[in-house]
């Protein structure tokens, strides 16, 4: 087990290294200035001069690049004196004359617009991402396996098609169309009667006391907007699992020992059906922290995707590349975390 998981982390440190190589060569080639960004429309050339070389602009690309993965990397060399020393924060393992072998926090630059260090920025916004990320999976597996279940036992019965048909509608469907059609339905048309809004964040400030309380009901409509497509694949994930585990023969002899029916499908045979829904769930919270930017963007939710498309428009090169590496660690690390639960509930897996 330790040397699989060493083996998947040495793997998931080559993919981050090629998201960084790929993100960072891409934004270069985007048409744009970020020094006259910043500058303004006023502002000589000796200006925009001076603010690219203080963001390090000015360097050809393959040095850049190899600089900013230095700094993003977990161990990296950097110089022993004390502005190094307090930029990094780190601990010096290995002095190599000037520099220094360091062991740090990844150092994701500071933002253009803002100044502040991206890392902050990105752990700031970050709870908003997964609260919402984790109430559309919540709704998808609770919601999925209830109407997989239904559906698998009557099969070919005009709720089973009802359900199929509706799940590949929901499969089909894009989560930033469900997004604009649920906004636009529940939080515009029908919001008299529904009581929700097109905007609103998960903790609401009241204006006369100052005080923060927790607004669930603004987390309602983006959640069900990401859950749609999740929701619909569990659904159908669960239905063929049911349907497989059902017509094996220890549940033909489960029914004829006279076991309820209720016992039969939620104790023998949903438990055993649950492997494969249980995977896809696993895996389905990273890539709904990926597909929420779009659903953010629609509700104006502050997490991470408003965020990173804002930073993009702006030409925020440090919070666009700190945002993608930051999913993509998260991806990495569920996916390893995926392959061990998924040995740990199978028997049958054995990791060598």
């Amino acid at each position: 087990m330790l040397t699989f998981l060493l083996r998947r982390l040495g793997q998931g440190l080559l993919v981050l290294v090629g998201v960084a190589c790929t993100v960072f060569f891409l934004f270069n080639v985007l048409p744009g200035d970020p020094a006259a960004l910043l500058a303004g429309q006023r502002s000589d050339v000796a200006t925009k001069a001076a603010i690219r070389a203080d963001l390090g602009l000015d360097q050809p690309l393959p040095a850049r690049l190899l600089g900013y993965l230095n700094d993003a990397s977990p161990l990296g060399l950097h110089p022993r004196d004390s502005a190094g020393v307090a930029r990094y924060g780190g601990v010096a393992l290995l002095p190599l004359g000037s520099r220094a072998l360091v062991l740090k926090w990844p150092y994701l630059r500071r933002s253009f617009q803002s100044n502040q260090d991206v890392l902050s920025i990105l752990l700031d916004r970050f709870p908003g991402t997964l609260w919402l990320a984790l109430a559309a999976m919540l709704l998808a597996a609770v919601g999925g396996i209830a109407l997989g279940v239904a559906a698998a036992l009557r099969p070919q019965s005009w709720l089973d098609r009802i359900l199929v048909t509706t799940s590949v509608l929901g499969i089909s469907v894009p989560s930033f169309v469900a997004g604009i059609l649920i906004a636009v339905s529940f939080g515009f048309y029908w919001s008299h009667w529904t009581g929700l809004s097109l905007t609103g964040q998960l903790y609401e400030t009241d204006p006369f006391t100052a005080e923060r309380h927790l607004a669930l009901r603004n987390l309602l409509l983006p959640a069900i907007a990401l859950g749609v497509r999740p929701l619909a694949i569990i659904m159908q994930l669960t239905r063929s699992s049911m349907l497989d585990v059902l017509s094996q023969d220890y549940i033909r002899t489960a029914r004829a020992k006279g076991l309820s029916p209720g016992r039969t499908v939620w104790h023998h045979a949903l438990r055993n059906a649950l492997n494969p829904v249980v995977t896809a769930v696993s895996g389905w919270l990273a890539s709904l922290m990926a597909g929420a930017f779009f659903i953010e963007y629609i509700f104006n939710w502050k997490g991470l995707g408003t965020t990173t498309l804002r930073a993009v428009e702006n030409l925020d090169f440090p919070v666009v590349m700190g945002a993608t590496l930051f999913v993509a660690a998260i991806f990495v690390l569920v996916n390893i975390a995926v392959d061990m639960l998924y040995a740990v509930l199978d028997p049958r897996v054995r990791i060598s």
